[in-house]
This record gives structure tokens, sequence and C-alpha cells, in this order.
């Protein structure tokens, strides 16, 4: 048996999508680590529900709420059935002070999200909906990138993205399709690559100043 199996035969539990693993102002008594299948992680922001977040397998969450001690800040629900390993307080500690790995890829973990938090309120910020979507698309290139041949692959699913942006699926196609025509982008599905993504910087810019200054 496989250590992954061992692991999941002493933490692990399958759940069907739309489970709620827990709601925001919740105390958190334990973090998860998402084996396979999907989870969002979501928070309600005047009274409407904002998508934060939606995790893949070797993602973790909820720890925040044991490392502090606070009500959970955020809701977490399962998108796609998923199969996840649930870990209380005393194990969590345990492997952060028996493993300098496991702690430093927390670490390193933690700091990327307060990066991508960071790009999400800078996003918000921009008035235009087409620089949001760009600024999605780089967003995605540097924290979510792979790096090909052809350019950078990203995962770009069309569904999740209004809640997390705020803008309409309309005009998120309208965007993608007019990046796709200017040769900035390929699209399949909801995986794009980016070709060059400096150009697609100067493109931002561009829409950034063209919302600013207007036609001149």
């Amino acid at each position: 048996m496989g250590a992954e199996e061992t692991l999941f035969q002493r933490f692990g539990k399958e759940l069907p999508k739309g489970t709620t693993l827990f709601q925001e102002g919740e105390p958190g008594k334990e973090m998860f680590v998402l084996q396979s299948g999907k989870v969002q992680i979501s928070k309600k922001v005047r009274d409407v529900e904002k998508v934060l977040a939606v995790l893949g397998p070797g993602e973790f969450f909820g720890e925040m709420a044991i490392i502090s001690n606070k009500p959970r800040n955020a809701t977490a629900t399962v998108s796609e059935d998923a199969k996840v390993l649930i870990i209380d307080p005393k194990t969590f500690e345990g492997m952060i002070r028996g493993n300098t790995e496991i702690a430093v890829r927390m670490i390193k973990k933690l700091s990327d999200r307060l990066s991508e938090a960071d790009s999400q309120i800078e996003a918000l910020l921009l008035g235009d909906p087409s620089s949001r979507v760009v600024h999605q698309v780089l967003q995605a290139c540097q924290f979510r990138g792979k790096a090909m041949e052809e350019g950078i692959e990203i995962d770009f699913p069309l569904k999740d993205l209004p809640q997390e942006i705020g803008v309409g699926e309309p005009a998120i196609s309208f965007t993608l399709d007019k990046l796709e025509r200017s040769g900035l982008i390929e699209r399949s599905g909801d995986r794009l690559t980016v070709r060059d993504s400096a150009r697609l910087h100067d493109f931002l810019k561009y829409l950034e100043m063209k919302w600013k200054f207007g036609d001149l």
C-alpha cells in the first residue's frame, strides 16, 4: 500500500459535489488537504457571495483557523466530487514540528496566497472590465502557469470568473475572443496558452491608459 493510500485510510474522506466543508464565521477545528476533485473558497461581501479561489488536487486549506484560533474567514464548498484528508490540530502541529520540508512548503504557499489576494484587490480596483480579464490571465500565468514551447499554459475556467473578478460572462468571452484574434492567446476549452506575456502586459497598460484618458 502506497503512502497516499495509507494517509487516506487514516485521515481521508470522500465528499460529493455540493458538500460544505466549513462556513465563514464558524470555529475552525481542522485543516484539509485535497487529493482529488475541486473545492471552491468563497466569502460574503455586502451580502454577495464572492469566489476567492477554486482549489485542485495537492492544495491545502483551512489551516489559518487552526493557526490563529479564530473563526473561519471564508466558506469552503466541494465543487467537484472530492477526496480530502482531514487533519486535526494535534496532528497538524506534529507534522509542522516533525517535518521541516512541510513547514517550508506551507510558508511558501501562504506567501503565494497573500500575493494572490493582493492581485485580486488590484484587479477589482481596475474600472475597465477588459482590464480585469487581462489582469486575471496574467496573474494565472504568474501563479499557476506551465511553461510550454508555444507559451505559458494555464487553466482558465470561464464559469468561475464572473464572481472572482466582477465581470459578466459575455464581457469575459468578448475580451478573450479579442485576445485570440490578436494572436496573444490560444483557447481550447478552459485552457489558455499565452503566447507572449510581455505583449499582454503592454496590452493591459494600453487598456488602463485608454480607460483613464479615453480615445484622444
